[in-house]
């Protein structure tokens, strides 16, 4: 399938400091085009992860990727006063996507029109999986702030990071207080995919923290676990990207295939490189 995108297409953020900057990549052809909003991980923008929006934009989705406050394109320095916030400014980037989709459908050439408003999901990876968990119902723990957005029906979770406490190095419980996350009210349908070579450097806890939310959220109903797979889950965060310290094509092919099945609502099936469990 043939698939335009345009970059940048800028969102009025009042408030923010510097508009909002998105990607948008699109089948040429075709109506009612389901829609993911892409949160990227730290100091990515929404220029990665194009192992993931290549293969869904050709199977028929309409992807969205937001630049966040943290990625390195935009330089926001430790001692900028906004940069305790950016945690709640991603959440808030991936809503006014949401809000502004006319904005975006009129940006494109040829996409008025065609995206599905009833068919939104929100998918992210590492940081950015935390950032849209939030739009389906988890919190931060001590914070009554509730994010869930009624009109995302579906969410995919790469690398999403455990719970906090004792869970936390030191140094990520310092620096990283909304690192507390409470999944018991992400009720939104979501697949959570994990690498079980995932050795995080804010947690003592082994590659099990990346799959705790599998457990303990009644939305997550399906955990793929990949064989080998550590933080970049074989690549997902782009073509020979330097970030990947266990580039395998075979994992990134599970990954596009069970995420675009799971969205789309068929069965989902995998092979010798990850295992499934279903609740």
């Amino acid at each position: 399938m043939s698939v335009i995108s345009v970059r940048p297409v800028t969102l009025p953020a009042p408030g923010r400091g510097d508009d909002l900057q998105v990607r948008v990549t699109a089948p040429l052809t075709g109506d009612n085009l389901p829609v993911i909003v892409f949160s990227h991980g730290y100091h990515q923008s929404m220029d990665g992860y194009a192992p993931l929006v290549d293969f869904w934009s050709d199977h028929g989705f309409a992807v969205v990727q937001p630049t966040h406050l943290d990625s390195a394109a935009l330089n926001v320095p430790p001692g900028d006063p906004r940069y305790p916030e950016i945690w709640r400014h991603r959440v808030d980037d991936l809503v006014r996507v949401l809000d502004h989709l006319d904005l975006i459908e009129a940006a494109m050439p040829g996409l008025a029109g065609r995206l599905d408003r009833d068919r939104i999901a929100v998918a992210g990876h590492s940081w950015g999986a935390q950032s849209a968990s939030m739009l389906l119902g988890a919190r931060v723990e001590g914070s009554d702030e509730d994010r869930t957005d009624p009109r995302v029906k579906a969410g995919v979770l790469f690398a999403l990071t455990g719970t906090g406490g004792a869970k936390l190095t030191p140094f990520a419980a310092e620096h990283f207080p909304f690192m507390n996350p409470d999944f018991s009210r992400l009720t939104t349908p979501s697949l959570l995919v994990a690498g079980d070579k995932d050795q995080s450097m804010l947690s003592p806890v082994g590659p099990e923290w990346f799959t705790e939310a599998y457990e303990l959220s009644p939305g997550i109903r399906t955990l793929l676990t990949v064989h080998g797979g550590e933080h970049s889950l074989g690549g997902i965060n782009g073509y020979l990207s330097t970030e990947t310290t266990d580039e395998s094509p075979e994992r990134v092919a599970l990954i596009q295939r069970v995420s675009t099945a799971f969205l789309r609502g068929e069965p989902l099936e995998t092979d010798t490189i990850g295992h499934l469990d279903n609740k």
